[in-house]
C-alpha cells in the first residue's frame, strides 16, 4: 500500500512567486533558460540550471555546476526567495489548460514503495539521466523539482480537494509562455493531513506519469542516504520524495509524433505501395488530418495528408504492448520500410510532443529538414495503468502529457 507524508515545504513569497517559478529542467536547453533568466536573479533556473551562471554556459555535468546548484539554493534561502513552512503540510496544485483544469495533491511520496514496485512506472530509464539528477538531489539534499504520478481516483480525495479549492489559491496565475493557469493551495488542517495520509495508504499503487529519471533519482539518493546512516530509522525526511499526485480520470494524455529525415532509399510513391501491405492507405488531400481512432495514423508526405489504417491480423490485441499504436507503427513502419530499429539512438528520427499541434509536423517536412511525418492517436491512461500493473514497459516516446509540473512552486528538504 502506498506510504505518504507531509512536509515542511519551501516556497517563494506570494509577491515573488512568479519570478522563481520555472519550466522543468528537462524541457528546455541551457541556452533557452539563461534567455528565460535574464535579468531575473530569483529564477529557478539559477538553481536547477545553473550551468547558464557561467559565462561561456558552462557544460551542465561539469562538478562547478553542481556546487553552484548548492550556492544559487543557500542564496535563495538566505534572501528570503524561498521560505520554509511552520509545519508540515500537505498541498494542491491545479493546472488549468483551455476549458480543462487538473487538481493534484502534493505529498512526499516514499522510497520502499518505488523500490517494491508500489509506485509503478511504465517507462526504461537510463542510467547517465539517472545519474546527472542523482548529483543535484545529492548535493542539494533537496528534491528540487517534484515528479507527477496518478492515482486512481478516491471520491475521499476528491471532497478535501474541493473543500480548499472553494477557497481563495495561496498563487494563481497564469504562465507567459505557454499560457496555462497555475493554482496552488495549503492544506493546514490536521484532520484533513491525517485523512489524506490514510486514504493514500489503502491504494494498491501509485503510477508515474512524469519524470521517470526525477523519481530514481529521487529514490536512489534516498537509499544511500539510508545505507550510510548507521542510526537508521526509516522515518527521516531522505526516505521520502517530491511529487505531484492527480487522480487518473482528470488526465489525458497527448498523442506523441514522430518526423523521420528519409524514406530508406524509397520514392515517395514506393513507400506508399509499401505501406499498402500492412495498412489501408487513402490520401486526404492538403488539409491536416488527425488520426480519428486507435490504429489509425496521420501521414504528411510530399506536401499531402494520408490516412493509414492498420489491417486486421498485423498486430496482436491480446498483447498489451503489441496493440499499442506505437508499436505497431515502430514495427510496420519505422522498422520493416525505413530500418529504424532504435528510437532511443537512431539521429535519422525526432519527437513531437502533440502540444505543438500537427502543424509544427507541417512545417518541419516542408522546411526540408523532414521527409516525412507520422502522427499517432494517444494512449489512454487506461491503457498506461492496464500495462504498468502488468509489469510490462511501453515502447519509448509513447506519452506525453501537458501541462508540465511548474518547477520551484513547492521544494522539499532532507
Amino acid at each position: 500500500m502506498a506510504k505518504v507524508k507531509p512536509f515542511r515545504g519551501w516556497r517563494p513569497p506570494v509577491e515573488l512567486v512568479e519570478q522563481v517559478v520555472s519550466r522543468p529542467y528537462d524541457v528546455l536547453n541551457s541556452v533557452e533558460a539563461r534567455n528565460e533568466a535574464e535579468g531575473n536573479e530569483k529564477s529557478l533556473y539559477h538553481i536547477i540550471k545553473p550551468e547558464i551562471d557561467f559565462d561561456p554556459i558552462c557544460d551542465e555535468h561539469d562538478p562547478r555546476v553542481y556546487d553552484k546548484a548548492v550556492e544559487n539554493f543557500g542564496k535563495f534561502r538566505s534572501n528570503g526567495w524561498l521560505c520554509q513552512d511552520d509545519k508540515e503540510l500537505y498541498y494542491i496544485y491545479a493546472q488549468t489548460m483551455g476549458e480543462r483544469t487538473q487538481y493534484g495533491l502534493v505529498v512526499c511520496a516514499n522510497v520502499d514503495d518505488y523500490m517494491n514496485g508500489v509506485i509503478k512506472k511504465h517507462e526504461l530509464t537510463r542510467r547517465d539521466k539517472e545519474e546527472d539528477r542523482m548529483k543535484h538531489v545529492r548535493i542539494n539534499s533537496a528534491n528540487i523539482e517534484p515528479v507527477f504520478f496518478a492515482y486512481k481516483e478516491d471520491e475521499v480525495l476528491d471532497a478535501i480537494m474541493a473543500k480548499y479549492t472553494a477557497r481563495k489559491p495561496e498563487y494563481d496565475f497564469v504562465a507567459p509562455d505557454d499560457g496555462f493557469g497555475h493554482h496552488f493551495w495549503v492544506i493546514d488542517d490536521d484532520a484533513d493531513i491525517a485523512t489524506i495520509t490514510e486514504r493514500f495508504a489503502l491504494m494498491p499503487a501509485m503510477y508515474i506519469a512524469d519524470g521517470h529519471h526525477r523519481t530514481a533519482a529521487a529514490a536512489l539518493v534516498g537509499n544511500e542516504r539510508r545505507l550510510s546512516n548507521p542510526a537508521h530509522r526509516g522515518d527521516e525526511e531522505y526516505n521520502y520524495f517530491l511529487t505531484v499526485c492527480f487522480p487518473d480520470n482528470q488526465l489525458k494524455i497527448c498523442d506523441y509524433n514522430r518526423v523521420v529525415k528519409d524514406l530508406n532509399g524509397m520514392s515517395a510513391e514506393g513507400f506508399l505501395a509499401a505501406l499498402s501491405a500492412d495498412f489501408e492507405v487513402s490520401c486526404e488531400g492538403d488539409e491536416i488530418y488527425h488520426p480519428t481512432g486507435l490504429h489509425n495514423f496521420s501521414l504528411y508526405l510530399d506536401g499531402k495528408w494520408y490516412s493509414l489504417t492498420a489491417k486486421s491480423g498485423r498486430y496482436n490485441d491480446a498483447d498489451p504492448i503489441g496493440v499499442l499504436d506505437v508499436t505497431i507503427s515502430s514495427n510496420l513502419i519505422l522498422d520493416k520500410l525505413l530500418g529504424i530499429k532504435d528510437l532511443r539512438s537512431d539521429k535519422r528520427i525526432d519527437f513531437v510532443g502533440g502540444i505543438r499541434g500537427l502543424g509544427e509536423l507541417k512545417s518541419r517536412v516542408d522546411s526540408g529538414e523532414m521527409k516525412m511525418a507520422l502522427a499517432l492517436y494517444p494512449v489512454s491512461m487506461k491503457q498506461l495503468i492496464d500495462i504498468a500493473d502488468s509489469g510490462n514497459i511501453m515502447p519509448p516516446k509513447t506519452t506525453w502529457f501537458e501541462p508540465k509540473l511548474r518547477s520551484g512552486l513547492v521544494i522539499h528538504t532532507f
